[in-house]
């Protein structure tokens, strides 16, 4: 028998928990799901372990003084989405074990992950997605007197070169792709339409004060130094409008956007727009009483995720005035979500990058020359094995859609890897139909 519940959440980044606990504060029973150790998400994971975020703390307390379900370290398990849909119930599974959870209704908040363009070198051992290396560090590398590379866009790159530095790296430069000019519309309007984050920025930049910072730049080429038994980064070109120079590097830190995990929304049937999840007003998608919220629905940040996640959850508690009063607000941070992808639009020098011997598919080393034959994705899957290892597509994908245009397919089950006993075992309560997952 599966364990019934009114709402369940999957994703305990800052939208989930405000979605939780909104949920369990209008007196529904809620379950939250994540496949992280703890509730946090990527932004707030290490906050919340170490306590050093107040405002995280204070979500987490009152997720615990609520009793909310929270099962941490479980992945979710479709089997294409029809029958979890149908049915109301999903497959979650944890250290080898499942369970079937039933809800009435189900908020998604499953965040976004980093997008990787490649280039000649890029997967030298040292280059590291700006996010991943940051996340590394907190869980204790130690890169103190490391010479390190910060480069892509976007105002992350601030804070990740900060705080790297805060753990005793040497930031050689930050390489920043937009123009200078598009840096200072975007500083403008933040001015007169958000003057908390031009001041949250302007600590970042504070925090990296003295560093090289490179505008209207972008990384071309990683090069190697040591042996051939001790390969790594030893430095990196840089080109711009100017010209080109090195900087020597140990380590390099890419951040180019964040991509969306929309696998789980496109399994439950879910329309997707221009690469986000379609919701309404209410948060709710093409799907009756499936939700969305956070990076799901557009690149935003903790602000965004926080109150979307407030709407969708008093949507689901029938309290529709409650939630049309948070629309200014959540209109508000969509328009910053729309400044953000304006200012820091990828160019398309960045698209010429790589070169024919560059490798794009780094499960199958399928390089670009390989790729340069086919006409789709789907051709170049079945020619060359492009998107077919261990990720599925999850990091050349993306890339072969900048590069190329390719159409990319909706996912197939599963989308990470689950046990045989969790995919072959059938729910029983569906009301007399056997639920697979396969």
């Amino acid at each position: 028998m599966s364990e019934a519940f009114d709402v369940v959440v999957v994703g305990a980044g800052p939208g989930g928990l405000a979605a939780a606990v909104t949920a369990a504060e209008a007196g529904l029973k809620v379950c939250l799901v994540d496949d992280n150790p703890a509730p946090g998400g990527q932004i707030w994971r290490q906050s919340v372990l170490k306590g050093t975020n107040p405002d995280a703390a204070r979500w987490v307390r009152r997720l615990e003084s609520h009793k909310v379900d929270v099962r941490s370290g479980c992945c979710v398990v479709l089997d294409g989405g029809f029958a979890a849909s149908r049915n109301r119930i999903l497959r979650i599974e944890s250290d080898g074990g499942f369970a079937d959870v039933a809800f009435g209704a189900l908020i998604l908040a499953t965040g976004a992950r980093e997008m990787f363009l490649p280039f000649p070198g890029w997967t030298l051992p040292g280059v590291f997605g700006a996010g991943g290396l940051q996340a590394f560090v907190k869980s204790g590398l130690d890169i103190a007197g490391k010479r390190v590379v910060v480069a892509g866009t976007g105002p992350l790159l601030l804070a990740v070169a900060a705080n790297l530095r805060a753990a005793g790296a040497r930031i050689a430069a930050i390489v920043e792709q937009a123009p200078l000019s598009r840096l200072a519309r975007f500083s403008l309007g933040l001015l007169f339409g958000e003057p908390g984050k031009l001041v949250e920025g302007a600590k970042y930049g504070l925090k990296n004060f003295g560093t090289r910072h490179h505008t209207g730049a972008w990384v071309t080429r990683a090069l190697p130094t040591g042996t051939c038994s001790e390969l790594g980064l030893g430095k990196v070109t840089v080109a711009s409008v100017g010209g080109t120079f090195e900087v020597e590097a140990e380590l390099l830190a890419l951040g180019f956007h964040l991509l969306p995990n929309t696998e789980l929304a496109q399994l439950l049937h879910c329309r997707l727009e221009q690469g986000y999840l379609e919701v309404d007003s209410f948060q709710q998608s093409s799907v009756e009483s499936i939700y969305g919220v956070g990076e799901l629905t557009g690149i935003g940040g903790v602000e965004k995720a926080q109150v979307e996640g407030r709407i969708a959850a008093l949507a689901v508690a029938g309290r529709s005035e409650q939630a049309r009063a948070l629309f200014p607000a959540r209109d508000r941070w969509m328009r910053f979500a729309r400044r953000l992808d304006a200012a820091f639009a990828l160019r398309n020098e960045l698209r010429e990058l790589a070169d024919a011997n560059t490798i794009i598919c780094r499960c199958e080393d399928v390089s670009r020359g390989e790729l340069t034959a086919c006409r789709s994705w789907r051709e170049a899957k079945l020619h060359t094995r492009c998107g077919m290892g261990p990720c599925q597509g999850r990091i050349c994908g993306p890339a072969a859609h900048f590069l190329f245009g390719w159409t990319l397919p909706a996912p197939r089950p599963p989308v990470f890897p689950v046990g045989i006993a969790t995919l072959m075992d059938p729910c029983a309560d569906t009301h007399g139909e056997a639920l697979p997952h396969a």
